[in-house]
């Protein structure tokens, strides 16, 4: 009876430090994925980053005011093709330093030509050793995580919406899977993707709380002064593959050359 009950002991003893050793690599890999403070720009923020499949994204929206040589990225007012402008998100400064700034196309790129090359080569706004990702480098993203069941919503592989979002800010929706439909449950990839809205034809500032949207640094290969973007929708579940005219100002993520 003795034996019995000491083995029984080791038996219990064993299984709880497998568990434990279990959950702490479980721990471990999730820590490994976020890459805080991976890069620094020229006015000296920093920036979390996040490791997806092979790639690596900043974890925050850009809010740089200067381009890596140093040439400043003026304040806008009203939309521009031709010149190179940032926008403070909904209009208010206070919210730079949580969604970052709102770029036109022609800020983003920095003089660049478009691409659709993955990766793009095209530094543009981003710090020494990023680059402004492609609409092709979105879509290998987005095929990665089709591959990793925790970042899609309902068994749709589609529903990847809610895994890159943050899990605040967001206006109420009842579609399933939506940023918007139970937030406690974003973010599963440490993306962090913020609602900042964006600067709109009429120099004002619609979708704040609504959308994140995303610039690419490929351009439209049928219309002029055109670009693709990318768009998550607080009702949508899914991430949305779009062209925009490119005086309109969207968020930036840099991915790491």
């Amino acid at each position: 009876m003795k034996k019995i009950l000491i083995f029984g002991m080791i038996m219990v003893i064993s299984v709880a430090m497998l568990m434990t050793s279990c959950k702490k690599d479980k721990v471990k890999k999730d820590e490994d994925k976020v890459l805080t403070d991976a890069v620094t720009d020229i006015d000296g923020n920093s920036y979390d980053a996040v490791k997806l499949g092979n790639q690596v994204w900043m974890a925050e929206n850009l809010r740089t005011t200067r381009y890596a040589d140093g040439t400043s990225i003026p304040e806008g007012e009203m939309p521009s093709t031709g010149s190179p402008f940032r926008y403070a998100p909904h209009g208010n400064p206070s919210n730079v330093s949580t969604y970052g700034y709102l770029y036109n196309w022609r800020a983003v790129m920095h003089e660049s030509n478009g691409s659709n090359t993955n990766p793009s080569h095209v530094q543009g706004v981003c710090p020494e050793g990023w680059h402004v990702p492609s609409n092709a480098e979105w879509t290998a993203l987005l095929d990665y995580m089709k591959t990793q069941p925790e970042y899609v919503a309902g068994g749709n592989a589609e529903h990847l919406a809610k895994a890159l979002t943050v899990n605040w800010g967001w206006n109420t929706s009842d579609e399933a899977d939506a940023p918007g439909n139970n937030p406690s449950s974003n973010n599963a990839t440490g993306f962090s993707a913020l609602p900042a809205g964006c600067f709109h034809y009429f120099g004002d500032y619609p979708s704040f709380g609504y959308n994140a949207s995303f610039w690419t640094a490929t351009a439209h290969d049928t219309y002029e002064n055109t670009a693709y973007y990318r768009n998550i929708n607080y009702g949508m579940a899914n991430v949305q593959e779009d062209s925009g005219d490119t005086f309109l100002g969207f968020s930036v993520r840099c991915v790491k050359d």
